[in-house]
């Protein structure tokens, strides 16, 4: 069996649909799809994202598992304590808003709160009313990590060698640890978070984007514009990409493969 596993989406709906019928070309019934989480903010459609990959997941529960990202983490902090980390200008959580708002016909209105600074408890409780329920509680369902023979597929990254069910939340969540990117060597783990341009050189060298080192796998290939979302199949790495002009690319990836990666496909 295949596993398919999809870095972060950002709202890039388009990029998302053309990726999965790449996919959808190559895939058998038996096979997964993980995406590492990150599906809100900053894209041109984070409504569209979160339906489509809810209405899969919904028909495929044990073939399509999507993991929670510190992104949908941050939504859901404002929403239940009011943390205000979301509304930052840096997180693109006003795509996400006012994009929600868009489909309530709200969206002017949305965003004039947000620039005049109402009062917190009321710019919440609006900003809440604009995100469908059942978007909320898909976010609140999705797991931290997964496992499967191939691998192990977290959002951001693991503490040292540990295994991710011994690994605190916030450091799947958040973490953007050297030491794990340079010399992690446990059972093959596939993370997004951190944009693989960010990522140590050697790693990615001859890869297409995407970053491997030892057993470390990055597949977060950034959220500029001439950036693709990316879709690495296992044990076979094969690489998907779809760019937001609407081209796509596949990569049979054969050099510069670590043997702890090799292995999976014995």
């Amino acid at each position: 069996m295949k596993t398919f596993v999809i870095g972060d989406v950002h709202g890039r709906c388009a990029q998302l649909h053309n990726l999965l019928q790449m996919i959808e070309r190559d895939a058998e019934e038996a096979d997964s799809i993980v995406l590492l989480g990150d599906l809100i903010d900053r894209g041109p459609d984070v409504p569209g994202v979160v339906d489509a990959v809810h209405k899969l997941h919904r028909e495929k529960p044990s073939r399509v598992i999507v993991l929670r990202g510190n992104h949908e983490q941050m939504l859901l902090d404002f929403f239940d304590a009011g943390e205000p980390l979301w509304l930052s200008h840096t997180i693109g959580s006003n795509c996400t808003i006012a994009q929600y708002a868009s489909c309530s016909g709200d969206a002017d209105k949305a965003l004039e709160m947000l620039g005049a600074g109402k009062n917190a408890d009321e710019l919440r409780r609006r900003i809440t009313q604009l995100v469908p329920p059942e978007h909320v509680d898909f976010f609140r369902g999705l797991p931290l990590y997964h496992e499967d023979d191939h691998a192990l597929y977290v959002h951001a990254g693991l503490d040292g060698d540990k295994h991710p069910r011994d690994t605190a939340p916030h450091h799947l969540l958040w973490s953007r640890d050297a030491n794990f990117f340079r010399n992690y060597k446990g059972k093959p783990c596939v993370f997004g978070h951190t944009p693989t341009p960010l990522l140590p050189l050697r790693g990615r060298v001859g890869r297409h984007g995407i970053y491997i080192s030892h057993s470390a796998i990055g597949l977060d290939t950034g959220y500029m514009h001439g950036s693709p979302l990316s879709c690495l199949q296992l044990p076979d790495f094969t690489l998907y990409q779809a760019f937001a002009d609407g081209h796509t690319a596949v990569h049979h990836i054969t050099a510069f493969i670590p043997e702890p990666l090799r292995r999976m496909q014995k």
